[in-house]
């Protein structure tokens, strides 16, 4: 018999998406499925349509259970993502965001995969990226494609992978995340002080507690770019929002660790990004490039030190500077 897996969908004015997002989840291969959808205080009329949509009998009839949550007022994405942990009922539980799908056999893969990896509780894979719709000629690309050079090698630790991780955030596949319930919430659960970046501590969490990251290279999510997203800007800006909304996160989990000249440009970055975004210059233009480029990079002298600390012999080991 299988096991049951609970799939939580993260909704936050979510309208236009959500009932394309419940279908791909009523049209997996795998059974049972136990389904939580948690609101984060939508203004549009989310949870009238997921309320319309879970009282067909069909649906009911898929679905091991079904739990819709609400709040009285918005709390950010991580908070939204403990009250579906909390609201599972079964040990896995893979996590989507209200306007991205699951592709048809994804949670098969994702039970395949842990039924021969016992030991993987943490588990990433690829996910197809569209624009706007999930039809063959919204199609842009499939990603990663680096596998197995890149952070998920099995060849890594997970303090290899911690270190790794305070450098930067190295997953950009983040929607193919699915997780064991007791993992999470042996470090902690998300970070609800961070209401606008809920994955990139938590990966420094457990790792950072030993958990190993696992991976495995086939899709099984659809990700939506679109206008409407927190932080899908497309091509029009010069950088996302996350440049400044995760600096505060990485003062916090990843400064302290980090050598002193990475820490410093960082600063820079991070003031300099401030800048032009109030001077409204955060638009993806040739000159406008060129000047963000001379001021985080080239006028940055905390990159010539790094530079010159790579190459001193004591470092050529460490972690941070290859």
């Amino acid at each position: 018999m299988n096991l049951l897996v609970t799939v939580a969908v993260a909704t936050y004015n979510s309208a236009a998406f959500v009932e394309e997002t419940l279908e791909s989840i009523f049209n997996q291969s795998y059974n049972p499925i136990a389904l939580v959808v948690s609101d984060d205080c939508s203004q549009d009329n989310t949870v009238a349509l997921v309320q319309s949509w879970i009282s067909q009998p069909r649906v009911n009839e898929r679905f091991h259970s079904i739990e819709l949550v609400t709040v009285s007022k918005n709390t950010g994405i991580s908070a939204n993502c403990n009250r579906s942990i909390a609201a599972a009922p079964s040990e896995y539980v893979k996590f989507i965001a209200g306007d991205d799908i699951i592709l048809p056999d994804g949670i098969e893969k994702y039970m395949n995969f842990v039924a021969k990896n016992p030991q993987a509780r943490i588990v990433f894979s690829q996910i197809k990226v569209y624009q706007d719709y999930f039809k063959p000629e919204s199609y842009v690309k499939t990603t990663p494609l680096d596998y197995p050079h890149n952070l998920m090698d099995e060849k890594l630790t997970a303090h290899d992978q911690y270190q790794l991780l305070l450098l930067s955030d190295r997953i950009h596949y983040t929607p193919s995340f699915f997780q064991n319930k007791q993992a999470v919430l042996e470090v902690g659960g998300y970070d609800e002080e961070n209401k606008l970046v809920e994955d990139y501590p938590m990966w420094l969490k457990l790792t950072q507690a030993g958990e190993r990251l696992f991976y495995f290279h086939e899709p099984t999510v659809g990700y939506r770019i679109h206008s409407k997203a927190t932080n899908n800007t497309g091509q029009e800006v010069l950088f996302k929002p996350s440049v400044i909304n995760s600096f505060k996160v990485r003062q916090t989990f990843a400064h302290p660790y980090l050598p002193w000249e990475i820490v410093a440009s960082e600063y820079q970055t991070y003031y300099f990004s401030k800048a032009f975004e109030q001077a409204g210059l955060n638009q993806n233009k040739p000159w406008i490039k060129r000047l963000y480029q001379l001021a985080i990079v080239y006028l940055n002298p905390f990159q010539y030190v790094y530079a010159f600390n790579k190459r001193l012999p004591q470092n050529k080991s460490k972690i941070f500077y290859q």
